[in-house]
């Protein structure tokens, strides 16, 4: 009998295990949050190099920055300032938002909210350009970026759902070594159980996701969850319990910087414990959409 109940969240920041919802977790949170910062940190500089770094100044975590973040109705709370390397294998500082959302400091001054949210998803209205063809390519190979075979098939799984829904934007997905022509690259990176990704821009997703190694010994349902989520953020979603994060445990409001969270007509208000743009996920995910999900993707696409 499982005693237990077990919830990962999908991006190392958050993760934490809830073994007696009666007592405190900070003190397990604080811990988790600096093993794992400290081994994102590790992994995202073994490569550095002076003659790959950005001539960019460091980033800073401003008055101006978090009122921009605000504007945009992204969470202000806890932004970090991280080493990303990017599909060039440059290495430059980004912003690390709500734990699973990357932007970088141009990705920031480029992006703009007109009219707020609109959607129960809570998304930006930096959406992808309809109709189009995604293509996405999950990196094969024997180094530690390819995708181990629950990965591989947990991303088949998530891209199969998007396009039996029929949107307006279909996916088509390879694995390959190659990223030549890709829109949106997956690949793995040692980290515990989660993945991350960012906005779109210009019209275009965004271009990669990380699935964490912790990822390694999961379900398929788990890696298909985890991944369907990671494209979601790609694709302009934003999590459905930012008014609370109930799924991590926590009752932490996201913000909505005033400017509301109008619903699709059909979605709930409260809570939805089966979303898979939830903050944080089980070990029991199954990686399907809801009811609710897909209302909000047909809506969107």
């Amino acid at each position: 009998m499982i005693t237990n109940i077990t919830i990962f969240c999908k991006d190392p920041f958050y993760q934490h295990y809830l073994t007696n919802p009666n007592k405190p977790i900070m003190k397990k949170i604080k811990s988790i949050l600096a093993l794992s910062f400290i081994a994102l940190t590790l992994f995202s500089c073994n490569k550095e190099d002076e003659a790959t770094q950005s001539n960019q100044e460091s980033l800073k975590v401003t008055p101006e920055v978090l009122n921009k973040l605000s504007s945009l109705s992204l969470n202000t709370t806890d932004v970090q300032v991280i080493k990303n390397t990017n599909l060039e294998g440059i290495t430059e500082d980004a912003f690390l938002i709500e734990g699973d959302i990357i932007i970088t400091q141009d990705q920031l001054n480029k992006m703009d909210l007109h009219g707020g949210i609109t959607t129960e998803q809570y998304r930006t209205t930096n959406l992808v350009s309809a109709p189009r063809t995604i293509r996405v390519v999950g990196l094969s190979g024997t180094g530690t970026t390819a995708l181990t075979t629950n990965m591989r098939a947990g991303l088949q799984a998530a891209i199969n759902r998007y396009n039996n829904l029929g949107l307006s934007i279909t996916f088509t997905l390879t694995f390959s070594s190659s990223t030549s022509g890709a829109n949106i690259v997956v690949r793995r990176q040692t980290g515990s159980a989660g993945g991350v990704a960012g906005f779109p821009s210009g019209g275009a997703p965004y271009n990669s996701v990380t699935l964490y190694s912790g990822l390694d010994t999961y379900s398929t349902g788990v890696n298909a969850h985890v991944a369907a989520h990671e494209i979601g953020h790609c694709i302009g979603l934003r999590h459905t319990d930012w008014f609370s994060r109930q799924s991590c445990g926590q009752n932490s409001n996201e913000g909505t910087a005033g400017v509301g969270a109008i619903l699709i007509p059909g979605t709930p208000s409260g809570y939805d414990s089966t979303s898979y743009m939830r903050a944080c996920f089980s070990s029991s995910e199954t990686g399907a959409f809801n009811t609710n999900d897909v209302t909000a993707l047909n809506y969107l696409y």
